[in-house]
């Protein structure tokens, strides 16, 4: 069973880990915590970067969703340089990675390169993209992400695919099946899907060795989130995966807010306990 916060108060010292300088970020391997700003979809931009600030994460997941209250793929599309200057007032917080959603249409790819363009002027190297609904032929969904792997290598980045419920990823033997179809295709591990979906907790192992990024909250098989402690995640022997197989990048906390509950609490209660386990 995963060790609950209270467990982990008595066994670390919770104190917040420093940071290595950029230079040493370059030269050796570094797994860093990180937060979605869709963890706050009744902010402003404005207030959800002062927010992250306030709970001292470091590093921050930007949405570039074409329904969303941030910056839209249109909008990167339209003015490049004011996206450009739009995600780098993030104060001081670093850019983990991009998620991307476009809107299906004729300018689905033009609007995707925009975005591989953005990410490269503001040096960011994941990209999270949404898998195709179940249902999807599987040779149509090879075709739709070797175009966005091959436009995304021309910028430097890398698509990072979803694990999710609802779409062809949302079973681990398929997912793998998709990077040996795409060469250079990656996955964003969301572990909570694996064990509230069909998979019901079952060995993710196969899936590690493609993991580019990572999405973090507390699951049950019943429930997607739950609050903090009270799942089944179990965030060290997840760690202790992604070691084995180099993982050096950002475990990002993904989670909503829970009605009834103090949703700054859980989100600095997940921090505390991500950082005490690096």
């Amino acid at each position: 069973m995963p060790q609950s916060v209270c467990d982990l108060q008595h066994t670390y010292p919770f104190q917040r880990p420093t940071r290595p300088s950029t230079s040493k970020i370059n030269k050796e391997p570094w797994v860093f915590v990180s937060v979605s700003t869709e963890c706050f979809p009744d902010m402003s931009p404005s207030d959800a970067l002062e927010f992250v600030g306030d709970l001292e994460y470091t590093a921050i997941e930007l949405p570039i969703h074409e329904a969303g209250n941030w910056l839209k793929p249109s909008d990167v599309h339209s003015d490049l340089e004011r996206s450009i200057r739009f995600c780098r007032d993030t104060h001081r917080l670093d850019i983990s990675a991009l998620s991307i959603d476009l809107a299906p249409g004729p300018t689905y790819y033009e609007h995707f390169a925009s975005c591989c363009k953005l990410a490269k002027a503001i040096k960011v190297v994941t990209l999270v993209i949404p898998c195709s609904e179940l249902g999807t032929p599987f040779n149509e969904e090879i075709e739709r992400l070797r175009k966005l792997v091959e436009i995304a290598s021309l910028e430097g980045a890398v698509v990072g695919l979803k694990t999710q419920v609802g779409r062809m990823s949302q079973d681990p033997d398929t997912a793998v099946v998709l990077c040996d179809n795409v060469k250079g295709l990656r996955l964003t591990l969301d572990p909570s899907h694996y064990i509230a979906g069909p998979h019901k907790g079952g060995n993710i192992e196969k899936v590690m060795k493609y993991v580019q990024h990572v999405h973090l909250r507390d699951s049950t098989k019943e429930k997607l989130q739950v609050r903090v402690g009270q799942g089944e995640v179990d965030y060290g022997k997840l760690i202790q995966q992604l070691d084995k197989v180099g993982y050096d990048r950002a475990l990002s906390v993904h989670m909503m807010p829970l009605e009834g509950y103090d949703h700054r609490a859980e989100m600095r209660k997940m921090r505390l306990l991500l950082e005490s386990l690096l």
